[in-house]
């Protein structure tokens, strides 16, 4: 990254909220918060689509924040010319100083919650983040235009399917939408899971009460920053450029070798006498037997009952009412039960 990135300057604490300005070719931009930049085509009322690109919730997650910081400088520069609204966010800015996966707590499980006054600065910070999503999109919603959210991380896992999203649960009345995993499997995801339960992440708040269509989208290994050589984010990048450009690549069927999974069941920690009796350095996508005893917790058995089952986000250490794990089987359906 260069000193004079977007990415290098929120590092340095030199971003701050700033008054609009106009780049040489029409493009307005707006600095909104910390790591929070928005741009506005010239021609804003027949623009396509409204887009988020967000990323950094987890400070150890540095590729996506490599690719967004590319974006970002293409668009300054003028080589990338939108036609889209767009919002960039890198998520926890100070666990990004640090190359923490966060300061005090997960912040991806600190969305659609009541604000209160005892709130930390990670908890303060997701709201703040929930606010300019709420406000970015009410000019879609108002005008009737798509809502986009794309919220990019990589696993702390090895995983047997290296580029994967997660669908949140749709609202009550509405599908998931076979379009939308299709289109991503054109920016190189090659599996995409549908969730079965409402969740506390950055992508479901969007979904919910935003009415957007988001994902949470895993590209590969949490490495340091300036060490992701090895993980190719091409058809990602050239994806993202297109929808910034006002393009929705068409899409029909999602192919076959996309990989569809449903969640069959969260195994949550209940207690501190919790034990998952696999490695937790298990990969995501792992086959599970049949019949095999998962975890227990005190009196609580796991048990896989599911045919075909595989296990992805394996952790026992996780606080005590948060999930260890999920349980995820083949799917083609996509509606919403």
């Amino acid at each position: 990254m260069s000193n004079h990135s977007f990415l290098q300057q929120t590092l340095d604490g030199k971003t701050t909220l700033g008054l609009p300005y106009c780049l040489f070719n029409g493009v307005r931009v707006q600095v909104m918060d910390e790591g929070v930049i928005r741009f506005e085509p010239h021609d804003g009322e027949n623009r396509k689509l409204d887009l988020v690109i967000s990323c950094g919730i987890h400070g150890n997650e540095t590729a996506p924040v490599e690719l967004v910081d590319r974006l970002i400088s293409r668009l300054l520069a003028g080589e990338l010319r939108p036609k889209s609204r767009v919002l960039f966010v890198f998520g926890n800015v100070d666990a990004l100083r640090s190359g923490n996966r966060f300061v005090t707590q997960d912040m991806n499980r600190l969305f659609c919650r009541v604000p209160e006054v005892s709130d930390d600065q990670e908890q303060r910070r997701a709201t703040m983040l929930e606010m300019q999503l709420m406000r970015f999109f009410a000019r879609a919603m108002q005008d009737g235009k798509p809502r986009l959210h794309y919220d990019l991380h990589t696993a702390i896992h090895g995983s047997l399917v290296e580029k994967f999203a997660i669908y949140p649960l749709p609202p009550i009345g509405k599908q998931f939408e076979p379009v939308e995993i299709a289109r991503l499997a054109q920016a190189g995801i090659s599996a995409v899971l549908l969730q079965s339960t409402t969740s506390t992440t950055f992508s479901f708040y969007s979904s919910r009460h935003c009415d957007a269509t988001s994902f949470t989208i895993e590209l590969g290994r949490a490495m340091p920053f300036g060490h992701n050589a090895g993980v190719d984010l091409s058809e990602m990048e050239q994806y993202l450029a297109t929808l910034i450009e006002g393009e929705l690549p068409p899409a029909d069927l999602v192919p076959e070798t996309t990989q569809v999974f449903r969640v069959s069941r969260e195994v949550i920690k209940e207690s501190d006498a919790f034990k998952l009796l696999i490695d937790a350095k298990t990969d995501n996508f792992m086959p599970l037997p049949q019949g095999m005893l998962l975890a227990e917790d005190g009196e609580k058995r796991w048990i896989v009952t599911e045919e075909n089952a595989r296990i992805i986000f394996p952790n026992p250490d996780v606080a005590v009412g948060q999930r260890a794990g999920l349980i995820i089987v083949p799917s083609r359906s996509y509606s919403r039960n």
